[in-house]
C-alpha cells in the first residue's frame, strides 16, 4: 500500500497576517490550497493512505476535506489540538494510523516541487531505513552525507554549531546537502519511535540513531522545490506553479 502523512499542523507564523484566520495548509496557491496541491500529487503518483495532521485552526482542514470527499482517498486526521508535537513528535502519534508492513512519504505542505513521487522513492530491491531529499542549495543549516551518501550530522554554517553521534566530525570532508522536507521511512525504523519523547523534531530522531540505521541521502537531478513559508515567496508560487 502507497501511504504518506501530510505535516499541515504548523502554525504557520511566517504568513501572518493570511495564518491569523486561517491554517497555513488552506493558504492559496494558483486558487488553490497549499494542501490541494500536495494532495493532487500524492493521488497522481497512487498513494491510497493519508494521514493529515491538525493543530492550527484545526476544523477548517477538517472541514475542508470533509467538503471535498477526502479527494477519493482514505485519508485520516491525526489531532494535535492539544499540544503541536513537532515533526518527530507528529509521526510517533500518527504511526497507528498506518499500515505497519509499508513505508511512509512525510511531505511538508507547504513544500511544491517537480519531485517524482511514484518509484523512484519507494522501490529498491534493498530499501534503506529512511531517504530523505535533499539538494544543494544555499541554507543555514546542512545536513551531512559521507561518500555512500549516508547521514553523518548535521551543522549549522552561520554559528558553526555540528549535531552527530560521531564524536569531532569535521563537515569539511562531507557532503553538505539541505533538507527539503520530503522523506520517507521504513517499517524497520517505526519501532525506534517509541524510544522517543512525545514532543522532538524528525532531524534528531535521525541524528540519534543514524550510526546503526541506513539513512540515505537522496539527491533528486534538476529538482526544482519551493518552500512556500513567507508571504514574500507566496507571489513567486504562483508563477512556481504554472512553470511545474
Amino acid at each position: 500500500m502507497r501511504q504518506a502523512m501530510i505535516f499541515a499542523a504548523g502554525l504557520g507564523t511566517r504568513l501572518k497576517p493570511l495564518t491569523d484566520t486561517m491554517p497555513k495548509a488552506l493558504v492559496p496557491v494558483g486558487g488553490q490550497p497549499l494542501l490541494w496541491h500536495v494532495v493532487m500529487k500524492l493521488k497522481a503518483a497512487g498513494f491510497e493512505r493519508i494521514v493529515v495532521n491538525v493543530h492550527h485552526f484545526a476544523q477548517q482542514i477538517i472541514d475542508y476535506l470533509q467538503a471535498n470527499r477526502n479527494f477519493g482517498l482514505d485519508i485520516s486526521i491525526s489531532d494535535e489540538r492539544s499540544r503541536l508535537l513537532e515533526t518527530g513528535g507528529g509521526i510517533k502519534k500518527a504511526l497507528p494510523l498506518f499500515d505497519q508492513q509499508s513505508p511512509i512519504l512525510i511531505h511538508n505542505v507547504d513544500i511544491l516541487s517537480n519531485l517524482d513521487l511514484t518509484d523512484d522513492l519507494l522501490s529498491s530491491e534493498c530499501p534503506p531505513d529512511a531517504l530523505l531529499v535533499v539538494s544543494q542549495r544555499q541554507t543555514k543549516r546542512y545536513l551531512l552525507f559521507d561518500d555512500e551518501q549516508l547521514l553523518d550530522g548535521w551543522t549549522n554554517v552561520e554559528t558553526g554549531e555540528v549535531k552527530s553521534p560521531y564524536p569531532g566530525l569535521d563537515p569539511s570532508g562531507l557532503r553538505q546537502l539541505a533538507f527539503s522536507g520530503i522523506h520517507v521511512i521504513w517499517p524497520r525504523v517505526f519501532p525506534l519511535f517509541h524510544e522517543m519523547p512525545e514532543r522532538f523534531s524528525i532531524i534528531d530522531f535521525y541524528l540519534k540513531f543514524c550510526h546503526q540505521y541506513a539513512f540515505i541521502g537522496h539527491v533528486q537531478k534538476d529538482l526544482r522545490l519551493m518552500d512556500v513559508g513567507k508571504l514574500d515567496t507566496l507571489e513567486q508560487a504562483e508563477t512556481f506553479i504554472k512553470q511545474l
